[in-house]
């Protein structure tokens, strides 16, 4: 289904593609998992201790799961692997603060993966994709296009390596947000397969408010998400006000224009109640004028909403695009929260480490990090 929303043909993702990532332990629902251990001659409730040693104590093989025999420890590890993303490299930025993990995939593609700490957090930022076909102009990581969708298991993998870095600084993950590599409504099913493993009581118990998908705009599935019984969170990545703007920053903007956009926000909000925060990317000089503020305050009246004001990081997507100075920054937030939009200004982790999304990936396989 996300191939048929795609932004152009050229950008659609086949099914052999899509499907391409073999099936491991992180893929599996505890029901499926129930149903590979019962075809494997074991009792049911294997299952389950399974998925507690993953997901709860964090292990990093069957080997360490002493209370299953060993020849089904031995048996899981040849047929139904826990993962295949290895690690690559790991960088640090903030004083420790946040960590930019590197990962190649089974088929020698490369996936990032953010870990920040917070004094009162822990989030972890996951892609769904390889690439992007969005091709928003100021994102490094449409400049290659995309490769092909995660699965599930790969997206899990990713938050169970950050639950594991994060153990090892005494401090637990609280917070997962679809804000990596790729947009999550064009990996529809694989996002929420991934989140329902995760949010599972048996497993990792991540409660799916603290679960936060983000999208560029792609309006049928806002209005499938407000119908779903997980109650993720919903933020959309909007960087203008109107579709002169939007247009030339987000292309997806063509198909779905700003009113659309909004009017399928309103139809979430009062299907589920719940607040839909606004990603908004500050440029100098594009989108970060007094009027603009004045507009996306009066775009977004009467919605339940936040908005949160982000300095561009900037990339080689486009160098001409520059971070506006602080006083821009503050007065923009200043008047958009004036017109009675709660407004926060949220900095880039990890300018230092290529933090933007995409760069770590595009400069190594560029060859440019060792």
């Amino acid at each position: 289904m996300a191939s048929d929303l795609s932004i152009t043909p050229e950008h659609r993702v086949t099914s052999s593609i899509r499907n391409r990532a073999p099936s491991t332990f992180y893929d599996l629902t505890l029901d499926e998992l129930t149903g590979k251990i019962s075809e494997l001659g074991q009792k049911p409730y294997r299952a389950r201790q399974i998925y507690h040693w993953a997901y709860q104590h964090l292990v990093g093989s069957y080997g360490e799961m002493s209370v299953l025999p060993k020849s089904l420890r031995a048996d899981l590890s040849e047929s139904l692997p826990l993962t295949y993303l290895e690690p690559v490299r790991e960088l640090e930025a903030d004083g420790g603060d946040t960590l930019k993990l590197l990962f190649r995939t089974h088929d020698g593609n490369h996936l990032e993966t953010v870990l920040m700490f917070y004094p009162d957090r822990v989030t972890v930022c996951v892609s769904c994709q390889i690439g992007c076909a969005v091709g928003c102009s100021f994102c490094a990581t449409g400049m290659s296009g995309l490769t092909r969708n995660l699965s599930a298991g790969e997206m899990v993998a990713q938050v169970v390596a950050a639950a594991r870095r994060a153990r090892e600084f005494e401090r637990q993950l609280t917070n997962i947000v679809m804000m990596g590599m790729g947009e999550p409504f064009q990996n529809y099913e694989a996002t929420m397969k991934m989140a329902r493993i995760l949010n599972d009581p048996e497993g990792m118990k991540f409660g799916a408010r603290r679960i936060t998908v983000s999208t560029s705009g792609l309006v049928p599935f806002i209005d499938r998400l407000a119908k779903d019984p997980l109650q993720v969170k919903l933020a959309i990545s909007l960087h203008a006000p109107n579709d002169e703007l939007r247009d030339t920053l987000v292309p997806l903007n063509r198909r779905w224009p700003v009113e659309d956009l909004i009017l399928a926000c309103r139809r979430y909000v009062e299907t589920t109640g719940r607040r839909i925060s606004f990603e908004y990317c500050l440029i100098k000089d594009v989108n970060d004028s007094d009027d603009v503020a004045r507009d996306l305050g009066s775009l977004l009246s009467g919605l339940i909403c936040h908005v949160n004001v982000i300095p561009l990081n900037p990339t080689s997507a486009e160098p001409s695009y520059e971070r506006p100075s602080e006083e821009r920054i503050q007065r923009f937030a200043r008047i958009v929260e004036e017109s009675g939009i709660p407004t926060s200004v949220r900095y880039s982790r990890g300018v230092d480490i290529a933090a933007a999304c995409g760069q770590l990936r595009a400069e190594h396989e560029e060859g440019r990090v060792a």
